[in-house]
């Protein structure tokens, strides 16, 4: 069984909606201070632009693990 850990950080657009960047394999312990830093400055300089508007606000983050099984 293979299983695999990212980091999901949500944002609120310009357009009110909601959308998330993840991050792969991030470096274990995640540091919530420093997700939460890592977020303020993506708010903060506007680096990332998509169809539903600009990032406005953070949300929060989420570990994400998953589990795979090889069956045949």
């Amino acid at each position: 069984m293979a299983s695999k850990v990212s980091l999901q950080m949500q944002f609120l657009t310009s357009q009110n909606k909601k959308i998330h960047i993840t991050v792969q394999n991030p470096k274990q312990p995640i540091d919530s201070a420093a997700v939460n830093s890592a977020m303020d400055a993506i708010v903060a300089k506007n680096i990332f632009s998509y169809p539903q508007g600009s990032i406005v606000s953070k949300i929060g983050a989420v570990e994400v693990q998953t589990d795979s099984s090889t069956i045949v």
